[in-house]
């Protein structure tokens, strides 16, 4: 079973792109120590990718330890109950290792080429936000209604239950999104870049709010960020080691690998033997 622990730890992204063999790269991945696997949630596009649910459950299958996440499920795509119902097999059959990563959609592009019909931003944070009570309410209950504006069930049964509370962390910027991170997820997994670094702490003030109002804590959510690095930063693992250790002092205990640009491989190794121990 994952470790969900307050322990430093460390996902490695691997792409969808049918270019990369995931189940090689898991199992390197494992092999070195790192924490999870996880990758994007992309399924219209003209390179060459593999769907997300499918290539986590051939990694997880292949690997015995590491966890496994989607980075992040785009709620649009997929019924929610059937994302509950799909969670659960996961979990179970993988000895509980899956990390649910959710968000509410960012190209209206792909929605549009897949005949989707595409949702308004509050929409699509208000999707999110019932995605995740009809989920949890399926995991728990013994017939679940839920009458929401933008998804339902009605009386459902769901079995067998998880065996454990599936973690769901969520890919959320704005502040709206972010008050639902607050309230409802047990993890935030945002981008640096798409987050500037100034603005991390603001973003992480407006999830602790929220959870204080929800009768939660800061405490109860685990902050984890998205991290590319390119082989440049390898030059001097030492300044990468002191700039992850940055992040982690600013409250992230998980930190998301995103190996960018040529020689992936070796980067991933580099990063394993040479950085890591010296963030730790």
């Amino acid at each position: 079973m994952l470790d969900m622990s307050n322990k430093l730890r460390f996902g490695l992204d691997i792409p969808a792109s049918t270019g990369v063999d995931p189940v090689a790269a898991a199992r390197a991945a494992e092999d070195l120590g790192y924490d999870f696997v996880s990758t994007s949630d992309h399924p219209s596009g003209t390179d060459p990718t593999h769907e997300v649910w499918t290539m986590l459950a051939w990694m997880a299958a292949h690997t015995s330890r590491i966890g496994v996440m989607s980075r992040v499920l785009g709620v649009p795509y997929r019924n929610p109950a059937m994302v509950a119902k799909m969670a659960e097999t996961l979990d179970r059959l993988s000895g509980g290792r899956l990390i649910l990563g959710l968000g509410g959609g960012h190209s209206d592009e792909e929605f549009r080429a897949f005949g989707i019909g595409v949702p308004s931003p509050r929409d699509k944070v208000d999707g999110l936000a019932e995605a995740i009570e009809i989920m949890r309410g399926l995991w728990t209950g013994p017939a679940f209604t839920y009458p929401g504006r933008l998804h339902h069930v009605a009386a459902a049964p769901m079995e067998p239950k998880p065996a454990r509370r599936i973690p769901i962390w969520l890919g959320t910027f704005g502040p709206r999104a972010l008050a639902v991170t607050g309230r409802l997820a047990d993890g935030w997994m945002p981008s640096l870049g798409y987050a500037p670094l100034d603005q991390l702490p603001v973003m992480r003030d407006r999830i602790a709010a929220a959870a204080d109002q929800a009768g939660r804590s800061i405490d109860d959510i685990t902050c984890a960020l998205n991290v590319e690095v390119r082989p440049a930063d390898l030059d001097e693992p030492g300044r990468l080691a002191e700039r992850l250790r940055d992040l982690t002092a600013m409250g992230f205990t998980v930190l998301n690998l995103k190996p960018a640009g040529p020689g992936r491989e070796e980067t991933v190794e580099r990063l394993a033997r040479e950085v890591l121990p010296e963030v730790i």
